[in-house]
């Protein structure tokens, strides 16, 4: 009989998720897959440098803070990540290169140059598989409340990618299923001074969204992915600012019969 595999965390560390404010009354669920830019010690460094780690191939930088502030805001659950997606991936297909990424935005990830099938499977068990059941989770509850919930999916993106001035602050990123995209587009896009990408500065079009996929489209529920601008959201009066912006654009979209019902045919 072959020896039990040894799990990927040790006691003692922080959870592979956490759920925010899990008794929101909103009919939403926030999720954050990118919050952090932690590794388990089992993984040390990753063979990654620590200013590397700061970077955003490491962590989506303010996500958190952003997300935390929306479940607030909006009285919603939030299904935030506690490990970085330098490890594993939670917004990518389980066949995706990218799910544990031999290199990112040019820096090599040493310790994913050599990952045995025992390793894949154990950040699996131990991260990808623990968010998404907490977030069906959440969907479960909201269902059972009698409500059908958007997902919101909360990313962050560089200002300046391969040498371009990205000039957008605000990105909405969606598939098919326009309910809740499209008119939270149309808000943003009435507000001074704020300048809004449809599907850019990346598209929810493009495979990458496993998350909306799995939690939203599938099930045909709502949902959308807001990805917010790095540099605005660095510091906490720039996360209040932006969040606040997001809260009331969602706050008007939230409950509309015609946006959160069960999309017939998923």
């Amino acid at each position: 009989m072959p020896p039990a595999a040894v799990p990927l965390l040790d006691p003692g560390e922080p959870p592979a998720v956490t759920v925010v404010n899990p008794n929101g009354a909103a009919p939403v669920v926030l999720l954050c897959e990118h919050a952090s830019r932690r590794v388990p010690a089992r993984l040390a460094s990753l063979g990654v440098s620590a200013a590397d780690m700061e970077r955003h191939i490491a962590w989506d930088i303010g996500a958190e803070a952003v997300t935390q502030a929306l479940a607030r805001r909006l009285n919603a659950p939030a299904v935030i990540a506690g490990y970085s997606r330098l490890v594993v991936d939670l917004n990518r297909p389980l066949d995706s290169p990218t799910l544990m990424p031999a290199v990112s935005d040019g820096t090599p990830i040493l310790a994913n140059q050599t990952v045995t099938e025992a390793d894949r499977q154990a950040r699996l068990d131990a991260l990808f598989h623990p968010f998404h059941a907490a977030a069906r989770a959440c969907v479960a509850a909201k269902r059972a409340a009698g409500q059908v919930p958007a997902i919101i999916s909360i990313h962050s993106f560089t200002p300046v990618m391969d040498g371009f001035q990205r000039p957008w602050h605000l990105g909405v990123l969606w598939d098919q299923d326009g309910r809740l995209p499209l008119p939270l587009l149309h808000l943003l896009r009435t507000l001074p001074g704020v300048v809004v990408g449809d599907n850019v500065p990346y598209s929810g079009r493009d495979g990458h969204g496993y998350t909306l996929k799995t939690h939203s489209t599938q099930p045909g529920l709502p949902g959308v992915l807001i990805e917010v601008r790095q540099d605005l959201i660095g510091e906490a009066d720039g996360v209040e600012r932006w969040s606040a912006l997001l809260a009331q654009a969602l706050g008007q979209l939230i409950g509309r019969a015609d946006i959160h019902h069960v999309l017939a045919g998923a």
